[in-house]
């Protein structure tokens, strides 16, 4: 599933293509994918003007002149494409419809936007702007690791008297926005912090170390254009490279990077989900 850097890589890379752009035609070639589109949805977004084109945690948000907020969720597979319309040095003809391809956006300029999702668990809704906030989607989310509402001190507060892993809190959303298993096994690794020490062990200088590391890697991330291991790729098309320069995220059995550490990582499957650490020098 694209974690946050890949979608605020696609949000860039749309950004100049979408904001301030109006959708002139609208395309729906099935009822749904992981719930079923809002009603009238083709008629609601036709003629609207895309004033501003935000992402929050994993979802990206165009708000429409209409006073609507389109939200746009890629789910395990979904990729947004742009065709028609030169991006940089890339340039994309209008090809024909694929099987996977579900929505179809054109602006007035003659740019398409298609929404593509094999697996069919993304999700599009359309709702009032004003009522953003408090979205079932939206409402408990917890800080953006990017924003100047994140730091030690609220990790402190999140965490404080729980025992459960920290891994566990870092991968639930209300606690932070966006993370998922990659980028909190990074953090991890970068801050030397076992995925399964209680959250609430962890001190005042633990947590400074881990909420560095956190801005840290997705800072990297975003800068590398986010990490491409099945299905990501940029709105041009491009890959993205961060995968390159992952510490601990699929290395089982390879050495730690960490300078002087001879351990070598190892991968536990806890609920269903692979965790990628270096048992020595993550304590």
């Amino acid at each position: 599933m694209p974690e946050l850097p890949e979608v605020e890589t696609i949000r860039r890379g749309l950004q100049p293509v979408l904001e301030g752009r109006r959708i002139a035609r609208v395309e729906l070639r099935r009822g749904g994918l992981r719930w079923p589109f809002p009603p009238g949805l083709e008629r609601r977004l036709a003629g609207a003007r895309v004033l501003a084109l935000r992402r929050r945690s994993k979802y990206l948000l165009a708000d429409l002149s209409s006073g609507e907020t389109l939200l746009i969720h890629l789910g395990m597979s979904g990729r947004l494409i742009v065709a028609g319309r030169a991006l940089g040095r890339f340039h994309h003809a209008l090809p024909a419809a694929g099987p996977h391809d579900h929505v179809v956006l054109e602006t007035g300029d003659g740019t398409r936007i298609v929404l593509n999702d094999a697996r069919r668990f993304g999700a599009v809704d359309l709702f009032p702007t004003e009522a953003a906030a408090g979205h079932r989607l939206l409402a408990g989310l917890g800080p953006e690791p990017l924003s100047n509402d994140f730091s030690a001190a609220h990790l402190a507060d999140a965490f404080a008297g729980r025992r459960a892993p920290v891994r566990a809190l870092l991968l639930d959303q209300r606690v932070v926005a966006g993370l998922g298993n990659i980028y909190v096994a990074e953090s991890l690794w970068l801050a030397g912090l076992s995925p399964f020490r209680p959250a609430g062990d962890l001190g005042a200088a633990a947590l400074d170390r881990l909420a560095g590391a956190i801005r840290a890697v997705l800072e990297a991330a975003i800068a590398a254009g986010g990490s491409t291991l099945r299905d990501f790729r940029h709105a041009d098309g491009a890959l993205g490279y961060f995968q390159h320069e992952f510490a601990v995220y699929g290395r089982a059995g390879a050495p730690c990077r960490t300078q002087g550490c001879s351990g070598r990582i190892e991968r536990r499957v806890v609920s269903g989900r692979s965790s990628f650490h270096c048992p020595l020098c993550q304590i």
